[in-house]
């Protein structure tokens, strides 16, 4: 009995057929079928649509609604909403309402972003390095990793505001310095699967060293889990922001974040100024919630079983 091999050939050789040239089209690339994925999911599109609503009403808005938001006028403090031409009302300290939600979201949507993008990398090569080497190494630096663990997040970051003086490259640090330990333990966890594989035993059969392993094959084969982490970091440091401005560790005025808006509105809550509390705490549900959306989004677009 005789088998018959189908030969195997390329688009580009002389005896590829022109039906093997359409199926090698029509098959979607490994980004086509991410993004597939991603863009069939409604809420990760809302989540998307939602901080492009964000981003552009804290950085664009200024530039159609200019107010002042440096001297206070103590006469304009409380209005409610619709005085004056004031859509929003006034704050205690007599700013307009729209435009210190505007201030005060570049403030937030800043330290988050960079707390968590900073967080995320540094976690990302701890991680990588640990899983990477392993024995002593691994375990003396998740030992590390573990005591950091085992005290709460808000308890330290109450103790450094309280050290040192609020400012924005301060909290990004802050932040960032209590955040790395997730995305450091779960890249941990990728690289030790990755460190066996073929490719990465030939690159050391090739003298390749640590550094190059690390920095070319386990962190870059772990990118799906470091994206989706680190919109789920993003979304903690805004919301770690917010907590300091509630526990009065924000940065100084004339700056505002819509934590320490919260924070100065709840004074007044039995004076019935709703519109000091709803509009800062809508917003700091609404960017933590379109961030969650996209990780999740992302989660499912990196899962190899739902791109096919």
């Amino acid at each position: 009995m005789r088998s018959t091999a189908v030969p195997v050939t390329s688009p580009g050789d002389p005896g590829a057929t022109p039906g093997n040239e359409e199926a090698a089209r029509a098959t979607p690339s490994l980004a086509r079928r991410t993004l597939r994925v991603f863009t069939g999911n409604k809420l990760a599109l809302t989540g998307v649509v939602v901080l492009l609503l964000l981003l552009a009403f804290s950085y664009l808005g200024p530039l159609v609604h200019d107010t002042e938001q440096v001297h206070t006028d103590l006469s304009r403090a409380n209005l409610p909403p619709g005085s004056s031409g004031h859509l929003l009302g006034t704050t205690d300290l007599g700013y307009d309402m729209v435009g210190r939600l505007m201030v005060a979201g570049r403030t937030s949507l800043e330290i988050g972003l960079a707390a968590g993008l900073l967080a995320t990398l540094f976690g990302t090569v701890y991680g990588a390095v640990s899983g990477y080497f392993g024995g002593w190494i691994d375990a003396a630096m998740m030992r590390v990793t573990d005591a950091a663990l085992a005290i709460p997040a808000m308890f330290l970051l109450v103790v450094v505001a309280a050290i040192v003086t609020p400012g924005k490259g301060v909290l990004i640090v802050i932040i960032a310095a209590v955040a790395w330990l997730s995305p450091a333990r779960l890249v941990r966890g990728e690289a030790l699967s990755l460190r066996d594989r073929e490719y990465v035993q030939a690159m050391r059969m090739m003298g390749g060293g640590g550094a190059r392993a690390v920095f070319k094959h386990i962190v870059p084969n772990a990118i799906g889990t470091v994206i989706v982490n680190c919109t789920f970091q993003i979304a903690d440091a805004i919301l770690y922001v917010s907590y300091l401005a509630f526990l009065g560790l924000s940065i100084p005025p004339p700056s505002a974040d819509w934590g320490s808006m919260l924070s100065a509105g709840i004074t007044y809550t039995q004076n019935g100024y709703w519109w000091l509390i709803f509009p800062p705490g809508i917003a700091i549900v609404l960017v933590v919630a379109a961030f969650n959306f996209i990780g999740d989004g992302l989660r499912d677009a990196f899962e190899v079983r739902l791109r096919k």
